[in-house]
């Protein structure tokens, strides 16, 4: 029987601004199993970058119950919260946010800096930037590399503390076909060897290499399906 990681109940999130009441997200229900590949999609202005915000610990909803892990985040503080993100949770965005000026083998080891186990760091970042294919570019600093390959670097520092979840904002909104196409490829590998994955995107070609598809539209999940015709990257395609 599947195991439940994210347990998400009547979840609700609005923003008030003075005499301003916006609702971004309303009444959002769903569960997330281990070892699940899903896409959550949705046009810009839906509320699924909110929704990922939330999901991730970067941000608390307004209202509902939200268990990771068997967790019920409502419960934890703060300083709780950035510990679970950070030993549980790897993130993977559109912008990369890599440190310019710092070296391929430091940007991945940033995470390892504020766990609370700091042991082999070295190594253990150099281990997953083989695992994307990277080993050769450890001593590069980050803006001497191409796209594609600034995108895997975040792929593996997502990766360095061995996380239960990763989510992957538009990982190819910056990115060239053939890139996009390699970046997909690695999260699928990372899922067939039990990654539950999470990416967040607005075009459906990109959506269906996952598992499992939630569309969200003006706050609220309109569609929760299983992917009949999974698509599979491979090298040499380019994503359409």
């Amino acid at each position: 029987m599947a195991k439940v990681l994210l347990d998400i109940k009547n979840l609700s999130k609005t923003y008030v601004s003075g005499d301003l009441v916006t609702e971004v997200l309303k009444d959002i229900s769903f569960q997330v199993n281990t070892g699940e590949f899903v896409s959550i999609m949705g046009p810009s202005g839906s509320g699924k970058s909110t929704l990922m915000h939330i999901l991730g610990l970067l941000e608390r909803s307004s209202s509902g119950i939200y268990n990771f892990a068997g967790k019920n985040i409502g419960d934890l503080n703060d300083e709780e919260l950035a510990h679970l993100r950070n030993q549980k949770i790897g993130f993977v965005f559109q912008a990369f946010n890599l440190l310019a000026r710092t070296s391929v083998l430091d940007n991945v080891k940033l995470p390892l800096i504020y766990s609370t186990n700091k042991k082999n760091m070295d190594e253990r970042a150099r281990k997953v930037l083989k695992s994307v294919g990277l080993d050769h570019r450890l001593s590069y600093f980050s803006n001497q590399i191409s796209g594609g390959e600034k995108q895997r670097v975040a792929i593996a520092r997502a990766l360095v503390n061995d996380p239960a979840l990763i989510f992957a904002d538009e990982p190819t909104g910056n990115l060239d076909s053939k890139s996009g196409v390699q970046v997909i490829q690695i999260l699928q590998e990372l899922n067939a060897r039990g990654k539950t994955i999470i990416l967040v995107t607005h075009e459906t070609f990109t959506a269906e290499h996952a598992q499992r598809i939630i569309q969200v539209h003006d706050g609220r999940i309109v569609s929760d399906k299983a992917v009949k015709n999974r698509r599979f990257a491979k090298d040499g395609e380019l994503l359409k």
